[in-house]
Parts: C-alpha cells; structure tokens; sequence
C-alpha cells in the first residue's frame, strides 16, 4: 500500500472548493491518487476526501497544515489531514462470544486491518486465551451492576495507558457510561446484530424470529448515549425463511456481523467515515 496522507474535509457547500485545494495541493507538488466528493444538496453541505502521495509533498504534513488554515478558514471547513504510515491504535472490548473478536485479531494478524491492535478488554476470561496466542495484553474487567462506575472507570485508564484511538466492540455487550460515549464521540464503534433501526436492544434474533422477517442483518454504528442509535457506518443482510430456528438466525447472523463489523471498521481507520449529525457520508473504495 502505498504512503499516503489522507485529507478530509467537510464545510458549507459552495463554488471553488475542490479548484481551491487541488490548487493548494498543486503549488506544493502534490500528487493526489484518490479524491472524493459529496454534496448533501438537502442540508448544503460538502464533503471531501483525497488521498495525496506523501513522498509528492514538498514538507509534509506540517508544511501543508500551516499554510491550509487560511484556506479552510475562508471555506470555513472542519478538516484534518493523517498519515497513512502511523496506523490508529484499537482497543478490542469483548465479553464471551468470540467470532467478531477471532475475525478481527485475525485480520490483523494476516495484516489485512490497517490498524494496531494496542489491548483487549474483556468483561469475561473466556477469550484470554484467543488474545494471548494473537499476543496482544488481554485485560479481565469484570462489570456488575455494584461495580459497574469503578469497572468503566478502570477501563477509561487502560484505553488512555494504551493510547488507543479506536475502541470497538466486539460483542461487548454492555451498555457504555453516558459520559464515556461523549469523551468518544466518533471513536467507539459497535456491532449490533440486527438490520438496525429494527430490534434495536437485546435478542433480536428472538425479535425477528416472532416477527417472521425473511432477511436478517448487522449494523456496525459509532456508539452514542442513545441505544443502538448513532451514526451508521455499514450494514449488511442475509436471506432466511420461515424454516429457520433461532438457532439457525444466530449461525447465519455471526458470519454477517463479522464481515460488517471488519468492513466497518476499516473504513474508520482509512478516514473514509465523515460524521454530520447522526448520519454519515462513507467514501467506499
């Protein structure tokens, strides 16, 4: 893959953005080999995302980021601009079921998942072993009702000792502090196994069992305070029938959460996710 800066940009639509940067890009000797736009023509706003060659750019990335503020100031954009080569650091939270762990440790491995994975925090032991044949620190929190304020307090340190930018839950299955969701907003995210906003909450598989539905699906979201509601970044679905236990909904489930929940997840790491409000713009490749 190559070395490349990623620039996202998301601001007020109006005439001469793209000329603008592509010309900005341009004067420093820039050579942009992915560029993506959007205009949400409802809301008039805009959306960017290139990817510049990094060894094109006279300076760098502190060179570009000086010299950008005018012009973004002027668009009045929100922006930043990352490197490819510092890959963002994953905090794996998992509880007992192990597919979307196993998938994601996995992908890792094989270095498929543009990420590093910095720790695993489980609030079981049932898959310390899984994160230590990966190699990967595993950490037992247990959360319980009584202990629940001291157990995310313990968890909140460890993600700030590992310096993780990213923590995803792998079937984590419990609900984050509403005040861990703020100081995160935009790095959490969650598999939920439903065709959300259908059987948001716990079994959806028993609740779309009773409702006779003949697909099924995986939703993987950024985590807010509000259940199963924030941003959606993938979803996916697969054909069932009125032939299919729960059982059989759970087994077909597991395999569409965890190809939804690595596809997701690897759009964050590229930067391919812009957040405006509680929806999202993904630049897919």
């Amino acid at each position: 893959m190559s070395h490349v800066y990623r620039l996202v940009i998301s601001c007020p639509d109006q005439v001469g953005i793209v000329a603008s940067v592509a010309q900005y890009i341009a004067d420093l000797g820039g050579t942009i080999v992915e560029a993506n736009h959007h205009t949400d023509a409802a809301n008039n706003w805009f959306f960017m995302r290139h990817e510049i060659l990094a060894g094109s750019l006279r300076g760098g990335l502190d060179a570009f980021a000086q010299g950008f503020k005018k012009l973004a100031d002027a668009f009045e954009m929100q922006w930043h601009i990352s490197d490819s080569a510092k890959p963002k650091k994953i905090a794996l939270f998992a509880s007992k079921e192990s597919h979307c762990l196993a998938d994601l440790l996995h992908r890792w491995h094989e270095k498929e998942l543009p990420g590093e994975v910095v720790c695993v925090i489980a609030n079981h032991d049932d898959l310390r072993s899984m994160a230590e044949w990966y190699q990967v620190p595993f950490h037992h929190i247990p959360v319980t009702p009584e202990t629940k304020p001291q157990a995310f307090s313990e968890t909140e340190q460890l993600v700030e000792q590992y310096g993780a930018e990213v923590i995803v839950l792998a079937r984590y299955m419990q609900i984050l502090p509403p005040q861990m969701c703020k100081d995160y907003t935009g790095q959490v995210i969650n598999i939920h196994h439903s065709f959300l906003p259908s059987f948001v909450g716990a079994r959806p598989y028993h609740q779309a069992s009773e409702r006779g539905v003949k697909l099924i699906g995986a939703t993987c979201h950024y985590v807010t305070e509000v259940l199963d509601a924030g941003p959606i970044i993938e979803q996916d679905v697969i054909r069932i029938s009125h032939a299919h236990s729960i059982d059989d909904m759970k087994r077909l489930g597991r395999d569409v959460e965890k190809t939804v929940l690595a596809r997701g997840l690897r759009f964050h790491l590229e930067d391919r996710v812009l957040i405006h409000g509680n929806k999202t713009v993904v630049f897919d490749v």
